[in-house]
């Protein structure tokens, strides 16, 4: 790379200029990668696993087996994030998730034929993602000054968008090739990337606190309650995360992909992993305009609900579908609107959060940023069962544009936000 193309690049994505950030960021990039390969994959797996007349309800209860976790531990994991070393916390959570990885090849490579296995390793690395997450989203903060937090909030949703295309594409290839074992094999090795990334850190970031690094919290009942606490008493913090769950809610089909590959569009494994993948590839294209423009964006709550209510348009078009290639470009707009609203969002809780509380705000968050998609993949799977995958996914879209009108009609304060 040369040395002006570098400067033009650390002008356009300032964040880069720091790096601990740069380091962290590209070791997630290939870690994103590989979980988003076995996320597809475990969906892939199910079904070729499961009754033909159960299917819906099998891939239905993945999600269901990941919210669990997360809301049984988002409170506790946020005072974690906050009270102890958010470097050493990912480094911990890290390596499970890539032993629970390695467990799930290496059951798979001795032949797996019942589906309860994937569903408790899927709940595990669930478990350990939900301590993961709030200690991630809370260190970025601490690795480049508020000046350049909305350029590295834009490269980390870019990054994860990426990441998100090439999984799933390479997925669908190696189940085709090598076979499904081997997805889950290169996902516990991109672990390692993270973890390599964290230990070459120099900066050693420590949750929060003064001068002399000391704790922001301890971790009790109490500390988690304060960040509760905090959540309800912040309006436009508040807002934004019930959107967020209303909208994945109602609109949260990726369960339901293997059926459309399998029985509606008949693509098969490779047309499977260009369906996941075409979200992401949305994602990707919105999430590098908005890391280059977020901090021109002056009416950010006006365009965040418009961009979740272009995501519930995109979902009806995508149900109603018989098409392979508008198919794929209903699924291209989901991802390109979820990312808009994904970078807004988090744009507007990490500003509105002290840095002591931001750990714990996180945690709050994962029940609805996560648990809103994997409790909407379960009505997903259990409406397709009852009704089909079509009136499924095009019912949910629907409902997210009626909740998104309900939202915008109730919260002012986030439609009038401005930069």
């Amino acid at each position: 790379m040369s040395l002006p193309l570098a400067r033009r690049i650390t002008v356009s994505f300032p964040a880069l200029r720091h790096r601990d950030f740069t380091l962290l960021w590209i070791g997630q990039l290939l870690s994103f990668a590989g979980s988003r390969m076995q996320t597809a994959a475990i969906l892939w797996h199910v079904s070729l696993l499961a009754a033909p007349e159960r299917k819906g309800i099998a891939l239905g209860l993945v999600g269901a087996v990941q919210v669990v976790p997360i809301i049984a531990f988002s409170m506790l994991s946020g005072v974690v994030a906050d009270a102890l070393d958010r470097r050493k916390v990912m480094l911990a959570t890290q390596t499970v998730m890539a032993l629970l990885a390695a467990a799930l090849a290496a059951l798979t490579f001795a032949g797996l034929h019942t589906v309860w296995p994937i569903y408790v390793l899927a709940a595990l690395s669930s478990a350990a993602a939900s301590f993961d997450g709030p200690a991630r989203q809370a260190l970025i903060p601490n690795l480049v000054p508020r000046e350049h937090l909305a350029s590295a909030i834009g490269l980390n949703t870019l990054m994860f968008q990426f990441a998100s295309v090439a999984g799933p594409t390479l997925a669908g290839l190696v189940i085709a090739g090598p076979g499904i074992a081997w997805v889950y094999a290169v996902n516990a090795v991109s672990f390692l990337m993270v973890i390599a990334a964290l230990l070459l850190m120099r900066a050693r970031p420590r949750a929060s606190g003064g001068g002399g690094g000391a704790p922001a919290a301890r971790i009790t009942w109490a500390a988690a309650r304060e960040g509760l606490r905090f959540v309800f008493a912040q309006p436009i913090v508040r807002s934004t995360m019930l959107l967020d769950f209303v909208a994945t809610f109602f609109a949260s089909a990726t369960a339901l992909l293997p059926i459309f590959a399998q029985d509606i569009l008949h693509v098969g494994a490779r047309g499977y992993g260009w369906l996941y993948a075409a979200p992401s590839v949305g994602a990707a294209l919105a999430g590098l305009v908005m890391a280059y423009a977020i901090d021109r964006i002056e009416r950010r709550g006006a365009i965040l609900l418009w961009a979740v209510a272009a995501y519930g348009a995109a979902t009806v078009v995508f149900g109603i579908s018989r098409s392979f290639w508008l198919t794929l470009l209903c699924l291209a707009a989901v991802g390109a609107a979820d990312t808009v609203s994904t970078v807004i969002r988090n744009i507007v809780r990490q500003l509105e959060t002290p840095d002591e509380l931001r750990g714990r705000m996180t945690g709050v968050n994962m029940i609805f940023f996560m648990g809103g998609p994997q409790l909407g993949e379960l009505e997903a799977g259990v409406a397709a069962q009852l009704f089909g995958a079509v009136a499924s996914v095009v019912s949910g879209g629907i409902g997210c544009l009626l909740a998104t009108a309900v939202v915008a009609r109730r919260e002012e304060r986030l439609r009038q936000y401005r930069r």
